[in-house]
């Protein structure tokens, strides 16, 4: 199984109407297929997410953050990874907003 424990990543690329930016961290946490995380940085002042692992490594997860605009957003999110020739994970993400405009978007996270 694909194991994403104690593993840090920071987002590298994002649509415009998504939040994370270059400043925002990820710390995540797997339990057998059971995900948690952390985030934090740029626009995010407190985020979390939880998800489900696949076999492959896929992610099914949800995720809340409140924003520096004191906003509490919410969304889903499926993340692909990516093995990238440094053996480092490259998270391959689409999501959706399920507050605010429930806008969809794409962005990169990599693991540091």
């Amino acid at each position: 199984m694909f194991n994403y424990n104690d593993k840090k990543f920071k987002a590298v690329k994002n649509t415009s109407n998504g939040e994370t930016s270059d400043d925002t961290i990820f710390h995540y946490n797997q339990t057998e297929n059971i995900l948690t995380a952390r985030y934090s940085g740029g626009r995010i002042v407190e985020g979390h997410l939880i998800g489900l692992v696949s076999p492959n490594g896929d992610i099914d997860m949800r995720y809340h953050q409140i924003n520096d605009q004191g906003n509490i957003m919410t969304g889903i999110c499926k993340s692909t990874p990516e093995i990238l020739k440094n053996g480092k994970i490259r998270l391959h993400e689409e999501w959706q907003w399920t507050s605010g405009d429930k806008s969809k978007g794409n962005s990169i996270i990599e693991e540091l």
